[in-house]
């Protein structure tokens, strides 16, 4: 029997069974190697060895460069955060949260403001002016017209890739507009374990013609904030970088102090005011969770 040694990457498990990518010799149903304890994820890099037959056996799990719980998928490097022009109007509180989220897990983000075809709302074109502006990276698409999504895929070149939104912000009809773009070969392995494309409930990765992959999920199931201190908190509202630097104090929570360059920048106009309320409302958050952590 012949034996080769490779390394792939694990698009998903299904029944015991982990399916890798080899990019020389294509996806192989592997078992795990008696000898691994910790989980294997999705995403995870892998040492297999290659059997006859499209068969393998994972040898050793590679270095995580990142982890995520809920859903479980390892090595992501971004997160598409989908908001919508309007039906849903867009959730300006759980945005801000899940940009908190993905620089607490060093996880770069992009903001998908999809159902470009429709009027904005308000929300959508505060969306549209203020997030660009303070430097996050902004995508506007529609899945029904296929409008931004070559754009799209070209962010997602060389990434490993989630998506989070609220529910019939359109984070299936993206996937859909993106599969096209998937490899024959990627595609075989829903029809060797018989799941239909979208049918969410396991974690799958594909991989994009344009050099990316994507992870079809059940969506994040946890959206507390994670255990930090409060100091923590502001490091990831990435505009009040600036401005903390004229804060009187080191450790300035930018609430009741005095001298806050923060909120004198909140004043003057530079950090949105629904910035700084969300923010106001995590750090409560974040200080009830150090009593229970603590």
């Amino acid at each position: 029997m012949t034996r080769t040694q490779a390394e792939g990457i694990v698009l998903r498990n299904y029944g015991g069974f982990y399916y890798v990518q080899n990019g020389e010799s294509g996806i192989h149903e592997c078992r795990l190697r008696g000898k691994i304890r910790d989980r294997v994820l999705t995403g995870d890099r892998v040492r297999v060895t290659l059997l006859e037959a499209g068969k393998g056996v994972v040898e050793e799990i590679l270095p995580r460069r990142s982890e995520l719980r809920r859903p479980p998928v390892a090595n992501v490097d971004m997160v598409l955060i989908v908001m919508s022009f309007d039906k849903p109007t867009p959730d300006l509180a759980l945005l801000d949260r899940l940009l908190v989220l993905a620089d607490y897990q060093e996880i770069t983000p992009c903001i998908v403001l999809n159902k470009s075809d429709i009027a904005p709302t308000t929300r959508a074109e505060c969306i549209m002016d203020y997030y660009p502006r303070v430097g996050y990276r902004l995508v506007n698409t529609s899945a029904k017209k296929r409008e931004g999504i070559e754009e799209l895929a070209r962010v997602l070149t060389g990434r490993v890739a989630v998506l989070a939104g609220p529910s019939g912000a359109g984070k299936s009809s993206l996937l859909n507009a993106l599969l096209p773009d998937l490899s024959l070969a990627t595609r075989e392995v829903s029809r060797k374990i018989g799941r239909g494309r979208h049918t969410t409930r396991h974690v799958e990765l594909f991989y994009l013609d344009s050099g990316g992959w994507i992870a079809d999920t059940p969506g994040f199931s946890i959206l507390d904030l994670p255990p930090m201190k409060r100091q923590e908190l502001a490091r990831h509202f990435i505009e009040f970088e600036e401005p903390a630097r004229w804060c009187r104090f080191n450790d300035c929570l930018h609430d009741q102090e005095r001298e806050c360059g923060v909120k004198e920048a909140v004043d003057r106009g530079e950090i949105a005011t629904f910035r700084y309320h969300h923010y106001l409302s995590f750090l409560v958050e974040v200080k009830e969770n150090e009593r229970c952590y603590n």
